[in-house]
């Protein structure tokens, strides 16, 4: 069957990206405003400064948020996703605060999918802390490239590759569900996807980066703006599809199929 007569079931739902966490989740939950790695293509960054919670330069001071971290949950149906809009970083203090919460959302027995661009003793200190909620808890990593450059300009202060995959790997061996959010690809996910997927016990999810613009970038970084736009091109899209589509453990980000729907490519794609 052509993937386009399968999208076309919902019409509604190809004229937008699915909303914010809801692809991935039921409930999101965060206790901390701003977030250190202050990455280029933040949504929640970009939201932040626009509607005056944040400057550009106070958006990497990361604020405790008390009453969230306070705040005691009931067993809800669906999955919790935490956090949403900052990582689990930035300070001994932030990091207790995060891990607090992370504690009162699995009490009642809620499922929760940790999504983080992994620092290896934080999953670590994950990892040994709530072994009694394994069975409620699925790690998604953000791993977005394998080259520490273009990690160093996009997220100029989240962990590089090496680090990521090391927790990764923690993770897998200490027997908790793992997978990986290749979102926004920096590179093409064939250079590395082979060393993720023995780590992997879920799924990959891979996406175009949202909401580029030219603003704000000086004329010596042109380069990584100018690389990025080449690569979420329709053409290099759909490209990129047909060398992913038979991982078994790949999934595709609404984001992505929707850009090739808008450039009328998929009748290029079977499934």
């Amino acid at each position: 069957m052509y993937f386009e007569l399968e999208l076309k079931k919902n019409r509604e739902k190809i004229k937008k990206i699915t909303a914010g966490t809801k692809e991935w989740s039921d409930h999101s939950v965060n206790c901390v405003s701003g977030c250190n790695n202050d990455c280029r293509y933040c949504y929640a960054k970009k939201m932040a400064i626009r509607f005056g919670r944040k400057t550009e330069k106070t958006w990497k001071i990361m604020e405790i948020r008390e009453k969230d971290v306070k705040k005691h949950f009931r067993k809800r149906d669906g999955r919790f996703m935490f956090p949403t809009s900052h990582d689990i970083t930035g300070g001994s203090n932030v990091i207790e605060a995060c891990l607090t919460t992370l504690k009162h959302i699995l009490e009642p027995g809620n499922e929760v999918l940790i999504t983080t661009k992994p620092r290896f003793d934080v999953v670590k200190r994950i990892c040994e802390d709530f072994q009694k909620y394994k069975e409620q808890i699925q790690f998604r990593f953000t791993i977005t490239s394998n080259d520490n450059k273009l990690l160093k300009f996009w997220e100029p202060n989240a962990p590089l590759y090496e680090e990521r995959l090391k927790a990764l790997k923690l993770a897998y061996e200490q027997e908790y569900k793992t997978s990986v959010s290749i979102e926004p690809f920096l590179n093409d996910p064939l250079f590395f996807i082979d060393e993720l997927i023995p780590n992997v016990t879920e799924s990959i999810w891979v996406g175009p980066m949202n909401y580029l613009t030219r603003n704000g970038f000086k004329s010596q970084d042109l380069v990584y703006f100018n690389r990025i736009k080449e690569l979420n091109k329709p053409k290099n899209l759909l490209k990129m599809y047909f060398q992913l589509k038979n991982y078994k453990l790949i999934r595709f980000k609404d984001s992505f199929l929707i850009r090739l729907y808008n450039a009328g490519l998929l009748q290029e794609i079977k499934i």
